[in-house]
């Protein structure tokens, strides 16, 4: 007989042994009619066997056998009802007691799986996905014993997460982050803008740096969001790749920072849509071709001289629309100029990196009705934040970063040996 064959008659053995035959064939068919909710809930049952086995076990080894105590001041003390967390759910056990010269003695095994920091991650995680608190209770399954669900008591537990996130976002490490290039867009919640930097490493992995919030999306909140990654101990030097939507408060906190060595890409998304904003419907279909046309070149030349044809045609048409691309043209090239391959080019061209993080922002806090204060948003903010982090992955193209890096190298310094006229 095979030894996985008799591993598994054995085991069969041993639960008819625990539970009797005859009850296993009521489960059996409890599992047949529920399904998967059956098993769930036989799982959980034998999971909270699991725990209360070995709550007794650790008071045997505290104590010893009762036959041979290890200690007369060491008695057991019966039991009592209490509740331990497993995986999402608050379930009721069968706590055994201690005594000792001085009192109660706490059993570690309890302790541990009392304490609720496990429990309020998985809750969190579920109202991440779209589950609402009020309607959690739903979701556990009443045959293992489950309580502690209402929505006060999920409420308050996401509180403490949440807040323990926000903690943890505010006081995190950045010295070990060495960015290669930063996208820093703006959300609106609540009434307030939220300011956010989003980081790209030199291995091409991605970081959420940071958050500001304030009323308006202006250059006093970049500032403070400069201030509060640096005091986290982020470098942030002249060789970093900066991609905005163009907002004039963060290209002013960007130049005085930089000066004529800032390296900016202008989301040409953004650009896109300004341009066609100020045509006629009759002419957007076109503007958006040649844009892109000129946008796909591959040599830095080519595509400069495409967007200048490209604005003498808006220029006959609107001149509001021509000027608009006029004054973003060397931004929206600074991938070009540095010769970035065009796979790595997909993800540095637009702030879509950070817009598809916004949007699992939105979709994370839809069953909020309403923010009771700043620091709620906040705290809701540092959870997504972490949440969204797991699902990050490389960028396309990364291997071609540090030849990026050796690009505004050279260029930064052939900027610095031209001598400045008279």
């Amino acid at each position: 007989m095979k030894v996985n064959t008799k591993r598994r008659k054995k085991a069969r053995r041993s639960f008819e042994q625990m539970y009797g035959k005859q009850e296993l064939v009521d489960r059996m068919y409890q599992i047949i009619s529920q399904g998967k909710q059956g098993l769930d809930a036989f799982v959980l049952e034998l999971g909270r066997m699991m725990a209360e086995t070995i709550m007794y076990i650790e008071r045997e080894e505290i104590s010893g056998p009762e036959y041979q105590p290890l200690s007369p001041e060491i008695q057991k003390w019966a039991s009592q009802r209490g509740s331990i967390y497993m995986g999402d759910q608050k379930i009721a056990v069968e706590h055994p007691r201690l005594r000792g010269p001085k009192g109660e003695l706490a059993l570690a095994s309890y302790a541990k799986l009392k304490e609720a920091g496990v429990f309020s991650e998985e809750l969190l995680c579920k109202l991440l996905r779209g589950i609402s608190s009020q309607k959690y209770a739903a979701t556990v399954i009443e045959a293992a014993k489950a309580f502690g669900v209402s929505a006060s008591t999920v409420s308050r537990h996401i509180v403490a997460v949440t807040a323990k996130k926000l903690q943890e976002f505010k006081e995190r490490d950045l010295s070990d982050c060495r960015v290669f290039a930063v996208f820093i867009d703006t959300i609106h919640r609540a009434g307030e803008a939220f300011m956010v930097a989003l980081g790209i490493d030199m291995e091409g992995r991605k970081h959420v740096l940071g958050f500001w919030q304030g009323a308006t999306e202006n250059h006093e909140i970049c500032q403070e969001l400069f201030a509060d990654m640096e005091r986290r101990g982020l470098k942030i030097s002249k060789k970093i790749l900066w991609v905005t939507d163009g907002g004039k408060g963060i290209i002013k906190v960007l130049s005085d920072r930089c000066g004529k060595k800032l390296i900016h890409q202008r989301c040409t998304i953004h650009k896109d849509k300004n341009i066609q904003k100020h045509l006629a419907k009759r002419y957007r279909k076109e503007a958006h071709r040649r844009f892109r046309t000129a946008l796909e070149q591959t040599i830095y030349q080519d595509a400069k001289q495409m967007l200048v044809a490209f604005e003498r045609w808006l220029r006959g048409i609107n001149e509001s629309a021509a000027d608009s691309l006029l004054e973003a043209i060397e931004e929206i090239l600074t991938l070009h100029r540095l010769k970035v391959p065009a796979l790595l080019r997909k993800t540095l061209h637009s702030t879509n990196p950070i817009e598809s993080m916004f949007a699992t922002v939105r979709d994370c806090e839809g069953n909020i009705k309403r923010y009771r204060d700043s620091r709620m948003a906040q705290r809701w903010l540092a959870a997504v934040c972490f949440y969204c982090e797991k699902g990050f992955r490389r960028v396309k193209g990364f291997a071609a970063i540090p030849g990026v890096i050796a690009a505004i190298e050279a260029e930064q310094a052939h900027d610095s040996r031209v001598p400045v006229a008279a």
